[in-house]
Protein backbone atom coordinates (compact mmCIF):
# COMPACT_ATOMS: atom_id res chain seq x y z
CA UNK A 1 0.00 0.00 0.00
CA UNK A 2 2.94 2.53 0.68
CA UNK A 3 4.32 1.82 -2.91
CA UNK A 4 0.79 2.64 -4.05
CA UNK A 5 0.30 5.93 -1.99
CA UNK A 6 3.96 6.96 -2.59
CA UNK A 7 3.45 6.50 -6.69
CA UNK A 8 -0.07 8.60 -6.13
CA UNK A 9 1.67 11.33 -4.41
CA UNK A 10 4.18 11.41 -7.32
CA UNK A 11 1.95 11.12 -10.20
CA UNK A 12 0.00 14.32 -8.42
CA UNK A 13 2.93 16.34 -7.88
CA UNK A 14 3.43 15.72 -11.75
CA UNK A 15 -0.05 17.01 -12.45
CA UNK A 16 0.43 20.00 -10.37
CA UNK A 17 3.17 21.47 -11.90
CA UNK A 18 1.95 20.74 -15.76
CA UNK A 19 0.77 24.19 -16.81
CA UNK A 20 -2.75 23.62 -18.71
CA UNK A 21 -5.82 25.07 -19.22
CA UNK A 22 -7.78 21.66 -19.30
CA UNK A 23 -8.61 22.53 -16.27
CA UNK A 24 -10.83 24.93 -17.03
CA UNK A 25 -12.59 22.49 -19.40
CA UNK A 26 -13.62 20.75 -16.13
CA UNK A 27 -12.20 17.79 -17.12
CA UNK A 28 -11.38 16.69 -13.41
CA UNK A 29 -15.54 15.66 -13.64
CA UNK A 30 -15.44 13.83 -17.14
CA UNK A 31 -17.18 10.64 -16.55
CA UNK A 32 -15.61 7.44 -16.94
CA UNK A 33 -12.69 7.31 -14.67
CA UNK A 34 -9.30 7.22 -15.92
CA UNK A 35 -10.39 6.34 -19.31
CA UNK A 36 -12.59 9.54 -19.88
CA UNK A 37 -10.31 11.46 -18.02
CA UNK A 38 -7.60 10.43 -20.30
CA UNK A 39 -10.25 11.12 -23.32
CA UNK A 40 -11.11 14.85 -22.19
CA UNK A 41 -7.57 16.02 -21.67
CA UNK A 42 -6.69 14.20 -25.09
CA UNK A 43 -9.80 16.27 -26.48
CA UNK A 44 -8.37 19.72 -25.20
CA UNK A 45 -4.80 19.38 -26.23
CA UNK A 46 -6.17 18.59 -29.84
CA UNK A 47 -7.98 21.88 -29.67
CA UNK A 48 -5.19 23.75 -28.16
CA UNK A 49 -3.14 22.29 -31.10
CA UNK A 50 -5.67 23.47 -33.58
CA UNK A 51 -5.73 27.08 -32.69
CA UNK A 52 -1.86 26.94 -32.26
CA UNK A 53 -1.90 26.10 -36.04
CA UNK A 54 -4.30 28.79 -37.33
CA UNK A 55 -2.22 31.21 -35.60
CA UNK A 56 0.41 29.79 -37.10
CA UNK A 57 -0.99 30.57 -40.45
CA UNK A 58 -1.93 33.82 -39.62
CA UNK A 59 1.60 34.60 -39.06
CA UNK A 60 2.74 32.95 -42.05
CA UNK A 61 0.24 34.66 -43.87
CA UNK A 62 1.67 38.03 -42.66
CA UNK A 63 5.21 36.74 -43.64
CA UNK A 64 4.27 36.24 -46.96
CA UNK A 65 6.62 38.38 -48.29
CA UNK A 66 9.56 37.80 -46.42
CA UNK A 67 10.69 34.42 -47.17
CA UNK A 68 14.09 34.67 -45.00
CA UNK A 69 11.49 35.56 -42.01
CA UNK A 70 9.07 32.47 -43.25
CA UNK A 71 12.45 30.33 -43.28
CA UNK A 72 13.26 31.40 -40.05
CA UNK A 73 9.63 30.74 -38.50
CA UNK A 74 9.42 26.96 -39.98
CA UNK A 75 12.81 25.87 -38.47
CA UNK A 76 11.66 27.80 -34.92
CA UNK A 77 8.40 26.23 -35.05
CA UNK A 78 9.93 22.56 -36.16
CA UNK A 79 12.54 22.99 -32.95
CA UNK A 80 9.42 24.03 -30.69
CA UNK A 81 7.24 21.03 -31.54
CA UNK A 82 10.50 19.11 -30.61
CA UNK A 83 11.24 20.21 -27.51
CA UNK A 84 7.85 20.09 -26.71
CA UNK A 85 7.52 16.75 -27.33
CA UNK A 86 10.96 15.98 -25.71
CA UNK A 87 10.42 18.00 -22.71
CA UNK A 88 6.96 16.07 -22.42
CA UNK A 89 8.48 12.80 -22.89
CA UNK A 90 10.86 13.76 -19.15
CA UNK A 91 8.42 15.32 -17.32
CA UNK A 92 6.10 12.45 -17.94
CA UNK A 93 8.71 9.64 -17.41
CA UNK A 94 7.24 8.73 -14.14
CA UNK A 95 3.87 7.57 -14.77
CA UNK A 96 5.20 5.90 -18.14
CA UNK A 97 2.89 2.74 -19.06
CA UNK A 98 0.70 4.12 -16.46
CA UNK A 99 -3.24 4.46 -16.92
CA UNK A 100 -2.96 7.99 -16.22
CA UNK A 101 0.00 8.16 -18.71
CA UNK A 102 -2.12 9.46 -21.73
CA UNK A 103 -3.77 11.76 -19.12
CA UNK A 104 -0.37 13.32 -17.93
CA UNK A 105 1.17 13.50 -21.18
CA UNK A 106 -1.86 15.22 -22.71
CA UNK A 107 -1.75 18.01 -19.49
CA UNK A 108 1.35 18.67 -20.42
CA UNK A 109 1.36 18.91 -23.90
CA UNK A 110 -1.68 21.42 -24.35
CA UNK A 111 0.14 23.71 -21.21
CA UNK A 112 3.14 23.91 -23.66
CA UNK A 113 0.71 24.54 -26.65
CA UNK A 114 -1.34 26.84 -24.83
CA UNK A 115 2.21 28.79 -23.81
CA UNK A 116 2.84 29.15 -27.51
CA UNK A 117 -0.35 30.03 -28.31
CA UNK A 118 0.65 33.39 -25.91
CA UNK A 119 3.94 34.21 -28.27
CA UNK A 120 2.07 33.73 -30.78
CA UNK A 121 -1.25 35.74 -30.15
CA UNK A 122 2.01 38.58 -28.94
CA UNK A 123 3.32 38.05 -32.65
CA UNK A 124 0.48 39.10 -33.94
CA UNK A 125 -0.72 42.28 -31.82
CA UNK A 126 2.53 43.99 -32.34
CA UNK A 127 2.17 47.81 -33.32
CA UNK A 128 3.43 49.00 -36.35
CA UNK A 129 7.19 49.97 -35.92
CA UNK A 130 7.61 47.24 -33.20
CA UNK A 131 11.57 46.53 -33.88
CA UNK A 132 11.44 43.68 -31.65
CA UNK A 133 8.91 42.36 -33.31
CA UNK A 134 9.54 39.69 -35.76
CA UNK A 135 5.94 39.49 -37.48
CA UNK A 136 4.70 42.70 -39.19
CA UNK A 137 1.47 44.40 -38.39
CA UNK A 138 -1.88 43.13 -39.38
CA UNK A 139 -2.98 46.12 -42.73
Amino acid sequence: MRASFAGLVALLAVAAAIPTSARADDCDNAPGGQAGLNECYGKAFKASDAELNKLYKEIEARLKDNPDSTKLLVTAQRAWVAFRDAECNFQTSAVSGGSAAPMIRSMCLDGRTRARIEDFKTYLSCEEGDLSCPVPAAN
